[in-house]
Protein backbone atom coordinates (compact mmCIF):
# COMPACT_ATOMS: atom_id res chain seq x y z
CA UNK A 1 0.00 0.00 0.00
CA UNK A 2 2.87 2.61 0.83
CA UNK A 3 4.29 2.01 -2.53
CA UNK A 4 1.21 2.32 -4.54
CA UNK A 5 -0.34 5.02 -2.69
CA UNK A 6 2.78 7.36 -2.31
CA UNK A 7 5.04 6.57 -4.78
CA UNK A 8 3.03 5.76 -7.86
CA UNK A 9 0.15 7.65 -6.00
CA UNK A 10 -2.67 5.67 -6.97
CA UNK A 11 -5.79 6.89 -5.38
CA UNK A 12 -6.89 4.77 -2.54
CA UNK A 13 -10.27 3.56 -4.45
CA UNK A 14 -7.93 1.89 -7.34
CA UNK A 15 -5.15 0.68 -5.05
CA UNK A 16 -8.27 -1.50 -3.35
CA UNK A 17 -9.19 -2.87 -6.36
CA UNK A 18 -5.48 -3.24 -7.10
CA UNK A 19 -5.64 -5.73 -3.85
CA UNK A 20 -8.90 -7.20 -4.11
CA UNK A 21 -8.10 -8.32 -7.94
CA UNK A 22 -4.80 -9.77 -7.25
CA UNK A 23 -5.79 -11.64 -4.14
CA UNK A 24 -8.85 -13.22 -6.53
CA UNK A 25 -6.16 -14.09 -9.00
CA UNK A 26 -4.25 -16.03 -7.19
CA UNK A 27 -7.42 -17.84 -4.85
CA UNK A 28 -9.35 -18.51 -8.70
CA UNK A 29 -5.50 -19.82 -10.01
CA UNK A 30 -6.13 -22.23 -6.57
CA UNK A 31 -9.02 -24.91 -7.83
CA UNK A 32 -7.20 -24.75 -11.50
CA UNK A 33 -3.23 -25.62 -9.75
CA UNK A 34 -5.08 -28.47 -8.30
CA UNK A 35 -6.85 -29.73 -11.12
CA UNK A 36 -3.89 -29.07 -13.43
CA UNK A 37 -1.32 -30.73 -10.50
CA UNK A 38 -3.90 -33.88 -10.51
CA UNK A 39 -4.22 -34.61 -13.84
CA UNK A 40 0.06 -34.34 -14.60
CA UNK A 41 0.80 -37.61 -12.65
CA UNK A 42 1.04 -40.77 -13.22
CA UNK A 43 3.47 -41.72 -16.76
CA UNK A 44 4.47 -37.78 -17.02
CA UNK A 45 6.09 -37.65 -13.63
CA UNK A 46 8.45 -40.79 -14.55
CA UNK A 47 9.26 -39.60 -18.18
CA UNK A 48 10.02 -36.35 -16.73
CA UNK A 49 12.15 -37.88 -14.20
CA UNK A 50 11.24 -35.13 -11.78
CA UNK A 51 7.94 -36.12 -10.27
CA UNK A 52 4.90 -34.51 -10.50
CA UNK A 53 4.89 -31.82 -8.25
CA UNK A 54 8.41 -30.21 -8.50
CA UNK A 55 8.23 -29.03 -12.08
CA UNK A 56 5.33 -26.89 -11.54
CA UNK A 57 7.75 -25.08 -8.95
CA UNK A 58 10.92 -25.15 -11.47
CA UNK A 59 8.27 -24.26 -14.17
CA UNK A 60 7.02 -21.26 -12.60
CA UNK A 61 10.21 -19.48 -11.42
CA UNK A 62 10.98 -17.91 -14.32
CA UNK A 63 7.93 -16.25 -14.99
CA UNK A 64 7.64 -15.64 -11.28
CA UNK A 65 10.90 -13.61 -11.24
CA UNK A 66 10.17 -11.32 -13.50
CA UNK A 67 6.20 -10.75 -12.61
CA UNK A 68 7.69 -9.91 -8.93
CA UNK A 69 9.71 -7.26 -10.35
CA UNK A 70 7.08 -5.55 -12.52
CA UNK A 71 5.51 -5.20 -9.18
CA UNK A 72 7.79 -2.10 -8.01
CA UNK A 73 8.44 -0.90 -11.72
CA UNK A 74 7.03 2.45 -11.91
CA UNK A 75 5.54 2.98 -15.61
CA UNK A 76 5.83 6.03 -17.57
CA UNK A 77 2.20 6.66 -17.68
CA UNK A 78 0.02 7.95 -15.27
CA UNK A 79 -3.51 8.16 -16.23
CA UNK A 80 -3.64 3.72 -16.25
CA UNK A 81 -1.29 2.98 -13.67
CA UNK A 82 -4.28 1.48 -11.30
CA UNK A 83 -4.91 -1.29 -14.21
CA UNK A 84 -1.20 -1.57 -14.70
CA UNK A 85 -0.57 -2.51 -11.03
CA UNK A 86 -3.98 -4.85 -11.18
CA UNK A 87 -2.70 -6.86 -14.51
CA UNK A 88 0.95 -7.13 -13.02
CA UNK A 89 -0.56 -8.28 -9.57
CA UNK A 90 -2.81 -10.81 -11.09
CA UNK A 91 -0.22 -11.91 -12.96
CA UNK A 92 2.29 -12.08 -9.67
CA UNK A 93 -0.49 -14.08 -7.36
CA UNK A 94 -1.88 -16.70 -10.12
CA UNK A 95 1.79 -17.44 -10.47
CA UNK A 96 3.14 -17.82 -7.05
CA UNK A 97 0.04 -20.35 -7.03
CA UNK A 98 1.28 -22.26 -9.53
CA UNK A 99 4.59 -22.20 -7.36
CA UNK A 100 2.89 -22.79 -3.89
CA UNK A 101 0.50 -25.22 -3.52
CA UNK A 102 2.70 -28.04 -4.87
CA UNK A 103 5.45 -26.46 -2.43
CA UNK A 104 3.23 -26.83 0.36
CA UNK A 105 2.19 -30.23 -0.85
CA UNK A 106 5.48 -31.69 -0.74
CA UNK A 107 4.81 -31.75 3.40
CA UNK A 108 2.37 -34.69 3.22
CA UNK A 109 4.96 -36.67 0.85
CA UNK A 110 7.79 -36.13 2.82
CA UNK A 111 7.03 -38.68 5.68
CA UNK A 112 3.78 -40.65 7.04
CA UNK A 113 4.53 -40.04 10.33
CA UNK A 114 2.51 -37.34 11.67
CA UNK A 115 5.49 -36.24 14.21
CA UNK A 116 7.81 -35.82 11.89
CA UNK A 117 5.49 -33.77 9.44
CA UNK A 118 4.84 -31.31 12.10
CA UNK A 119 9.05 -31.27 12.72
CA UNK A 120 9.22 -30.02 8.79
CA UNK A 121 5.97 -27.71 8.62
CA UNK A 122 7.76 -25.90 11.53
CA UNK A 123 11.38 -26.29 10.02
CA UNK A 124 9.49 -24.84 6.67
CA UNK A 125 7.67 -22.08 8.33
CA UNK A 126 10.88 -20.89 10.26
CA UNK A 127 12.76 -20.54 7.00
CA UNK A 128 9.96 -19.04 5.41
CA UNK A 129 9.76 -16.04 7.86
CA UNK A 130 13.61 -16.28 8.22
CA UNK A 131 13.44 -15.73 4.44
CA UNK A 132 10.48 -13.13 4.79
CA UNK A 133 13.48 -11.33 7.57
CA UNK A 134 16.13 -11.08 5.02
CA UNK A 135 14.15 -9.97 2.05
CA UNK A 136 12.46 -7.14 4.49
CA UNK A 137 15.73 -6.03 5.72
CA UNK A 138 17.08 -5.62 2.67
CA UNK A 139 14.02 -4.10 0.84
CA UNK A 140 13.24 -1.53 3.54
CA UNK A 141 17.44 -0.29 3.69
CA UNK A 142 17.15 0.04 -0.02
CA UNK A 143 13.99 1.91 -0.22
CA UNK A 144 14.61 3.39 3.05
CA UNK A 145 15.52 7.09 1.42
CA UNK A 146 12.26 6.89 -0.69
CA UNK A 147 10.01 7.68 2.27
CA UNK A 148 11.63 9.98 5.11
CA UNK A 149 10.69 13.01 6.57
CA UNK A 150 12.34 15.21 5.04
CA UNK A 151 10.42 14.83 1.90
CA UNK A 152 7.77 17.09 3.34
CA UNK A 153 10.18 19.73 5.27
CA UNK A 154 9.60 22.45 2.02
CA UNK A 155 6.07 21.61 1.66
CA UNK A 156 3.61 23.98 2.87
CA UNK A 157 0.26 22.42 2.23
CA UNK A 158 -0.33 19.23 2.94
CA UNK A 159 -1.00 18.05 -0.70
CA UNK A 160 1.02 15.18 -2.69
CA UNK A 161 4.46 15.96 -3.47
CA UNK A 162 5.92 14.98 -6.56
CA UNK A 163 8.00 11.75 -7.01
CA UNK A 164 11.34 11.70 -6.91
CA UNK A 165 13.84 9.82 -9.56
CA UNK A 166 15.85 8.55 -6.36
CA UNK A 167 12.29 6.44 -5.27
CA UNK A 168 11.61 4.99 -8.52
CA UNK A 169 14.88 4.14 -8.63
CA UNK A 170 15.36 2.61 -5.38
CA UNK A 171 11.96 0.64 -5.39
CA UNK A 172 13.40 -0.66 -9.20
CA UNK A 173 16.68 -1.52 -7.05
CA UNK A 174 15.43 -3.28 -3.98
CA UNK A 175 12.70 -5.38 -7.18
CA UNK A 176 15.65 -6.46 -8.56
CA UNK A 177 17.65 -7.96 -5.68
CA UNK A 178 14.94 -10.19 -4.53
CA UNK A 179 13.80 -11.30 -7.70
CA UNK A 180 16.93 -13.06 -7.97
CA UNK A 181 16.04 -14.98 -4.89
CA UNK A 182 13.75 -16.78 -6.64
CA UNK A 183 15.86 -19.12 -9.08
CA UNK A 184 18.32 -19.25 -6.43
CA UNK A 185 16.29 -20.46 -3.55
CA UNK A 186 14.52 -22.80 -6.34
CA UNK A 187 17.74 -24.21 -7.02
CA UNK A 188 18.19 -24.93 -3.42
CA UNK A 189 14.97 -26.51 -3.26
CA UNK A 190 15.55 -28.75 -6.79
CA UNK A 191 18.63 -30.22 -5.18
CA UNK A 192 17.26 -30.91 -1.72
CA UNK A 193 14.17 -32.81 -2.32
CA UNK A 194 14.35 -35.68 -5.14
CA UNK A 195 11.60 -38.38 -6.28
CA UNK A 196 12.22 -41.47 -6.00
CA UNK A 197 10.94 -43.34 -8.63
CA UNK A 198 7.57 -45.60 -7.88
CA UNK A 199 6.49 -48.89 -9.37
CA UNK A 200 3.78 -49.74 -7.01
CA UNK A 201 0.39 -50.01 -8.68
CA UNK A 202 -1.74 -47.56 -6.31
CA UNK A 203 0.57 -44.91 -6.50
CA UNK A 204 0.61 -44.15 -9.89
CA UNK A 205 -2.76 -44.26 -10.82
CA UNK A 206 -4.92 -40.97 -10.97
CA UNK A 207 -7.14 -41.48 -8.45
CA UNK A 208 -10.56 -38.88 -7.64
CA UNK A 209 -10.93 -36.30 -9.86
CA UNK A 210 -10.27 -32.83 -8.41
CA UNK A 211 -14.11 -31.81 -8.80
CA UNK A 212 -14.97 -35.47 -6.96
CA UNK A 213 -12.61 -34.89 -4.66
CA UNK A 214 -13.24 -31.47 -3.86
CA UNK A 215 -16.96 -32.53 -3.46
CA UNK A 216 -15.62 -34.66 -0.85
CA UNK A 217 -13.89 -32.79 1.00
CA UNK A 218 -15.74 -30.00 1.80
CA UNK A 219 -17.86 -32.34 3.26
CA UNK A 220 -15.32 -33.51 6.12
CA UNK A 221 -16.41 -31.33 9.10
CA UNK A 222 -12.85 -30.95 10.57
CA UNK A 223 -11.79 -29.63 7.27
CA UNK A 224 -14.48 -26.68 7.24
CA UNK A 225 -13.99 -25.51 10.23
CA UNK A 226 -10.56 -25.49 10.08
CA UNK A 227 -10.45 -23.60 6.78
CA UNK A 228 -13.51 -21.64 8.27
CA UNK A 229 -11.80 -20.46 11.72
CA UNK A 230 -8.86 -19.35 9.74
CA UNK A 231 -10.26 -17.76 7.18
CA UNK A 232 -11.58 -15.14 10.19
CA UNK A 233 -7.91 -15.37 11.53
CA UNK A 234 -5.66 -15.27 7.84
CA UNK A 235 -7.85 -12.26 6.98
CA UNK A 236 -7.11 -10.26 10.37
CA UNK A 237 -3.41 -11.02 10.48
CA UNK A 238 -3.16 -9.49 6.74
CA UNK A 239 -5.01 -6.34 7.85
CA UNK A 240 -2.78 -6.17 10.60
CA UNK A 241 0.41 -6.09 8.74
CA UNK A 242 -1.11 -4.09 5.75
CA UNK A 243 -1.71 -1.15 7.95
CA UNK A 244 0.80 -1.38 10.64
CA UNK A 245 3.33 0.56 8.04
CA UNK A 246 0.67 2.83 7.07
CA UNK A 247 -0.56 3.89 10.44
CA UNK A 248 3.24 3.88 11.49
CA UNK A 249 3.90 6.95 8.76
CA UNK A 250 0.76 9.24 8.77
CA UNK A 251 -1.48 8.48 12.15
CA UNK A 252 1.47 8.81 14.39
CA UNK A 253 4.91 10.64 14.33
CA UNK A 254 6.75 6.81 14.00
CA UNK A 255 8.15 7.56 10.60
CA UNK A 256 11.91 7.05 11.69
CA UNK A 257 11.02 3.72 13.02
CA UNK A 258 9.18 2.12 10.32
CA UNK A 259 11.83 0.03 9.25
CA UNK A 260 12.73 -1.09 13.37
CA UNK A 261 9.50 -1.89 13.60
CA UNK A 262 8.53 -4.07 10.54
CA UNK A 263 11.50 -5.90 11.53
CA UNK A 264 11.17 -6.40 15.12
CA UNK A 265 8.08 -8.06 13.73
CA UNK A 266 9.45 -10.98 11.58
CA UNK A 267 12.41 -11.33 14.20
CA UNK A 268 10.23 -12.14 16.69
CA UNK A 269 8.10 -14.54 14.37
CA UNK A 270 11.27 -16.41 13.55
CA UNK A 271 12.87 -16.54 16.63
CA UNK A 272 9.55 -17.83 18.51
CA UNK A 273 8.64 -20.80 15.45
CA UNK A 274 10.42 -23.50 17.42
CA UNK A 275 8.80 -22.33 20.85
CA UNK A 276 5.75 -22.41 19.42
CA UNK A 277 6.79 -26.19 17.70
CA UNK A 278 7.26 -26.83 21.22
CA UNK A 279 3.83 -26.00 22.42
CA UNK A 280 2.10 -27.52 19.50
CA UNK A 281 3.14 -31.01 20.60
CA UNK A 282 3.26 -30.10 24.78
CA UNK A 283 -0.16 -28.63 25.14
CA UNK A 284 -2.00 -29.81 21.88
CA UNK A 285 -2.69 -27.76 18.57
CA UNK A 286 -6.18 -26.38 19.73
CA UNK A 287 -4.79 -24.98 22.94
CA UNK A 288 -2.07 -23.23 21.14
CA UNK A 289 -4.28 -21.35 19.22
CA UNK A 290 -5.12 -19.24 22.02
CA UNK A 291 -1.49 -17.81 21.10
CA UNK A 292 -2.89 -15.86 18.26
CA UNK A 293 -4.90 -13.60 20.20
CA UNK A 294 -1.70 -12.27 22.51
CA UNK A 295 -1.38 -9.16 19.93
CA UNK A 296 -5.16 -8.14 20.73
CA UNK A 297 -4.65 -5.74 23.85
CA UNK A 298 -1.57 -4.80 22.24
CA UNK A 299 -2.95 -3.70 18.99
CA UNK A 300 -5.62 -2.05 21.00
CA UNK A 301 -3.08 0.21 23.74
CA UNK A 302 -1.10 0.94 19.72
CA UNK A 303 -4.29 2.56 18.42
CA UNK A 304 -4.45 4.67 22.05
CA UNK A 305 -1.16 5.37 22.83
CA UNK A 306 0.62 5.65 19.21
CA UNK A 307 4.40 6.21 20.90
CA UNK A 308 8.59 4.26 19.96
CA UNK A 309 7.94 1.86 22.65
CA UNK A 310 4.59 0.96 22.65
CA UNK A 311 5.28 -0.05 18.59
CA UNK A 312 8.26 -2.00 19.41
CA UNK A 313 5.75 -3.75 21.95
CA UNK A 314 3.43 -4.54 20.21
CA UNK A 315 5.40 -5.84 16.87
CA UNK A 316 7.49 -8.19 19.37
CA UNK A 317 4.06 -9.66 20.44
CA UNK A 318 2.46 -9.38 16.97
CA UNK A 319 5.53 -11.67 15.57
CA UNK A 320 4.84 -14.51 18.60
CA UNK A 321 1.06 -14.17 17.46
CA UNK A 322 2.12 -14.25 13.21
CA UNK A 323 4.40 -17.29 14.32
CA UNK A 324 1.65 -19.16 15.95
CA UNK A 325 -1.05 -18.23 12.66
CA UNK A 326 1.21 -19.07 10.38
CA UNK A 327 2.29 -22.62 11.75
CA UNK A 328 -1.26 -23.74 13.16
CA UNK A 329 -2.96 -24.15 9.90
CA UNK A 330 -0.29 -25.78 8.21
CA UNK A 331 0.38 -27.74 10.90
CA UNK A 332 -3.25 -29.25 11.22
CA UNK A 333 -4.18 -29.94 8.04
CA UNK A 334 -1.94 -33.53 7.37
CA UNK A 335 -3.93 -34.31 10.57
CA UNK A 336 -7.42 -33.63 8.87
CA UNK A 337 -6.10 -35.06 5.78
CA UNK A 338 -5.14 -38.45 7.22
CA UNK A 339 -8.10 -38.78 8.94
CA UNK A 340 -10.04 -38.23 5.93
CA UNK A 341 -7.84 -40.91 4.05
CA UNK A 342 -8.66 -43.21 6.42
CA UNK A 343 -12.23 -42.68 6.60
CA UNK A 344 -12.74 -42.47 2.98
CA UNK A 345 -9.95 -44.48 1.70
CA UNK A 346 -10.23 -42.40 -1.69
CA UNK A 347 -7.19 -42.75 -3.57
CA UNK A 348 -4.01 -40.74 -4.18
CA UNK A 349 -3.96 -37.12 -5.24
CA UNK A 350 -6.18 -35.37 -2.54
CA UNK A 351 -3.23 -33.79 -0.58
CA UNK A 352 -3.00 -31.53 -3.79
CA UNK A 353 -7.00 -30.80 -3.69
CA UNK A 354 -7.15 -30.36 0.19
CA UNK A 355 -3.78 -27.74 0.29
CA UNK A 356 -5.44 -25.87 -2.98
CA UNK A 357 -8.69 -25.23 -1.89
CA UNK A 358 -7.57 -24.20 1.47
CA UNK A 359 -5.46 -21.72 0.28
CA UNK A 360 -8.14 -20.68 -2.26
CA UNK A 361 -10.61 -19.88 0.91
CA UNK A 362 -8.06 -17.99 3.01
CA UNK A 363 -6.69 -15.79 -0.12
CA UNK A 364 -10.31 -15.32 -0.74
CA UNK A 365 -11.39 -13.82 2.61
CA UNK A 366 -7.91 -11.93 2.43
CA UNK A 367 -8.72 -10.35 -0.60
CA UNK A 368 -11.99 -9.46 0.75
CA UNK A 369 -10.95 -7.88 3.68
CA UNK A 370 -7.95 -5.79 2.16
CA UNK A 371 -10.49 -4.37 -0.53
CA UNK A 372 -12.79 -3.31 1.96
CA UNK A 373 -10.58 -1.55 4.23
CA UNK A 374 -8.47 0.26 1.82
CA UNK A 375 -11.53 1.43 -0.04
CA UNK A 376 -12.28 2.64 3.50
CA UNK A 377 -9.37 4.67 3.56
CA UNK A 378 -10.98 6.05 0.17
CA UNK A 379 -14.42 7.26 1.74
CA UNK A 380 -11.96 8.72 4.79
CA UNK A 381 -10.61 11.32 2.25
CA UNK A 382 -6.95 9.60 2.18
CA UNK A 383 -5.05 11.78 0.00
CA UNK A 384 -1.86 9.71 -2.39
CA UNK A 385 1.10 11.52 -1.26
CA UNK A 386 0.30 13.90 1.09
CA UNK A 387 2.93 14.88 3.98
CA UNK A 388 -0.47 14.96 6.41
CA UNK A 389 -3.75 13.14 6.41
CA UNK A 390 -7.05 14.25 7.60
CA UNK A 391 -8.24 13.09 11.13
CA UNK A 392 -10.93 10.93 9.60
CA UNK A 393 -8.05 8.81 8.09
CA UNK A 394 -6.09 8.77 11.14
CA UNK A 395 -9.14 7.52 12.84
CA UNK A 396 -9.48 4.54 10.15
CA UNK A 397 -6.39 3.06 10.39
CA UNK A 398 -6.90 3.11 14.07
CA UNK A 399 -9.61 1.19 13.77
CA UNK A 400 -7.73 -1.22 10.75
CA UNK A 401 -5.25 -1.86 13.22
CA UNK A 402 -7.08 -2.10 16.42
CA UNK A 403 -10.90 -3.25 16.50
CA UNK A 404 -10.45 -4.90 12.54
CA UNK A 405 -8.20 -7.68 13.82
CA UNK A 406 -9.85 -8.07 17.19
CA UNK A 407 -13.14 -9.03 16.20
CA UNK A 408 -11.94 -11.41 13.09
CA UNK A 409 -9.39 -13.20 15.64
CA UNK A 410 -11.97 -13.79 18.53
CA UNK A 411 -14.85 -14.80 15.80
CA UNK A 412 -11.87 -16.95 14.26
CA UNK A 413 -11.19 -18.92 17.48
CA UNK A 414 -15.09 -19.49 18.66
CA UNK A 415 -15.45 -21.42 15.36
CA UNK A 416 -12.07 -23.11 15.92
CA UNK A 417 -13.16 -24.55 19.67
CA UNK A 418 -16.02 -25.23 18.92
CA UNK A 419 -16.30 -29.36 18.85
CA UNK A 420 -13.32 -31.63 19.04
CA UNK A 421 -9.79 -31.50 17.84
CA UNK A 422 -8.92 -33.57 14.43
CA UNK A 423 -7.05 -36.43 15.84
CA UNK A 424 -3.80 -38.04 14.13
CA UNK A 425 -5.62 -41.32 13.19
CA UNK A 426 -3.32 -44.36 14.34
CA UNK A 427 -1.29 -46.44 12.31
CA UNK A 428 -1.07 -50.03 11.93
CA UNK A 429 1.72 -51.61 9.97
CA UNK A 430 -1.00 -51.92 6.74
CA UNK A 431 -1.73 -48.50 6.86
CA UNK A 432 1.81 -47.04 7.40
CA UNK A 433 2.99 -49.13 4.45
CA UNK A 434 0.03 -48.22 2.11
CA UNK A 435 1.23 -44.64 3.02
CA UNK A 436 5.03 -45.31 2.23
CA UNK A 437 3.51 -47.01 -1.23
CA UNK A 438 1.80 -43.50 -1.71
CA UNK A 439 5.08 -41.27 -0.36
CA UNK A 440 7.34 -41.10 -3.79
CA UNK A 441 9.27 -38.26 -2.09
CA UNK A 442 12.18 -37.98 0.59
CA UNK A 443 14.56 -35.66 2.01
CA UNK A 444 18.18 -36.06 -0.32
Amino acid sequence: QLFLLDVAQIPAAQVSLVLFGGKVSGAAADPVAGVFINRSRGARGRRTGSGRLMPWVLGCTPFLTVAYFLLWFLPPFTSLRGLWYTGCYCLFQALATFFQVPYAALTMLLTPCPRERDSATAYRMTMEMAGTLMGAAVHGLIVSGAHGPHRCEDVALARPAVVSPDATRLYSIAAAVLALTYPVCTGLLCLGVKERPDSSGPASGQGLSFLAGLGLTVRHRPYLKLVISFLFISAAIQVEQSYLVLFCTHASRLHDHVQGVVLTILVSAVLSTPLWEWVLQRFGKKTSAFGICVMVPFAILLAAVPTAPVAYVVAFVSGLSIAVSLLLPWSMLPDVVDAFQQQQQPGPGLETIFYSSYVFFTKLSGAGALGISTLSLEFAGYEAGACTQAERVVVTLKVLIGAVPTCMIITGLCILMVGPAPKVPSQDPSRRQSLQRRTSYSLA
